[in-house]
């Protein structure tokens, strides 16, 4: 199989399920990870943002992916999260998880430091070198404050290994700019309000928040808008609007555990401190989206 057809499609950005005494539930992360086997979604990003990395320890996280590569055995592509504010941790990440049976990177921007965009290109491409898989840059500025521009994509382009970008931006006017730069450049969308329009300009897949919990819907929506068959796309994606705006009510994975804990996918909603579990006046906001998803 070719990359670009291994990095294509709808990959949900898989959350981590936590027990409620906080530790990780193994448990119910096998569990997930065969439904979504089963839905046919086609590929898991681990330890990114909604997996709440931020607050796994070094060796939860190895935990986390050993355990995602064993039940998931060669089935699905895997992505893991290996991004950080410092250079040289994100090069000790990337070389830690190299030799595991993983099909590439997504590299967040540098968080909170501000680097401007050459201190952001020198960053992937020290990144870059420091592995043979296939890096994927992420640009999600809402969290990150920095912003990756689409001159500093095109001149990242001519790095061999790094093959693609997650765009979270909303800004779909980037689409046509870098598919018209490099058409074999992988571009996902990262942002699922979009993502059906970000399809429909040519892009080559989800990372999707709203794949945790409607897998098979999204995965669907995702092979309509690629077939370019625009109606039927748009036809479940009005199932999904709620959910794609809802489940942002608060901090990506609240809403989303909360979600997945209703409908009796995990055993707990739990979230590590700095965030906290949903406010019950948003209990009905989810519950109404998730009926509208049905």
């Amino acid at each position: 199989m070719s990359l670009k057809a291994r990095f294509q499609g709808s990959f949900v950005a898989l959350i981590t399920p936590m027990l409620n005494n906080g530790e990780v539930d193994f448990d119910s992360l096998t569990n997930l990870i065969e439904w979504h086997i089963a839905s046919k979604t086609d590929g898991l990003v681990i330890l990114g943002t909604t997996a709440e990395s931020a607050t796994l320890n070094e060796a939860e996280k190895v935990q986390v992916l050993t355990h995602s590569i064993d039940v998931n055995n060669g089935r699905l592509p895997i992505i893991v999260g290996n991004g950080s504010n410092s250079t040289a941790a994100t090069i000790e990440t990337t070389q830690k998880y190299d030799h595991l049976e993983i099909d590439g990177f997504l590299t967040v921007t540098p968080y909170y430091n501000k680097p401007s965009q050459r201190g952001m290109i020198q960053h992937f491409k020290a990144i870059a070198e420091a592995s043979s898989k296939p890096i994927i840059l992420y640009n999600v500025p809402g969290r990150t404050n920095v912003d990756l521009s689409n001159e500093s994509v095109m001149e990242l382009m001519a790095v061999e290994n790094i093959v693609g970008i997650k765009d979270a931006t909303g800004d779909l006017s980037r689409v046509r700019v870098l598919k018209q730069a490099n058409p074999d450049f992988i571009l996902f969308s990262g942002d699922d309000v979009t993502s059906k329009d970000f399809l429909h300009l040519g892009g080559d897949g989800v990372i999707s928040v709203t794949a945790n919990i409607r897998p098979g819907q999204l995965r669907e929506m995702v092979q309509y808008a690629l077939a370019g068959e625009q109606q039927n796309a748009n036809d479940i994606d009005k199932k999904l609007v709620a959910l794609h705006n809802d489940l942002f009510i608060e901090p990506n994975p609240v809403p989303v555990k909360w979600a997945l804990m209703l409908e009796n996918k995990i055993s707990s909603d739990f979230v590590r401190l700095p965030l906290v579990t949903m406010e019950p006046n948003h209990h009905n906001v989810i519950k109404q989206a998730l009926e509208q998803s049905k």
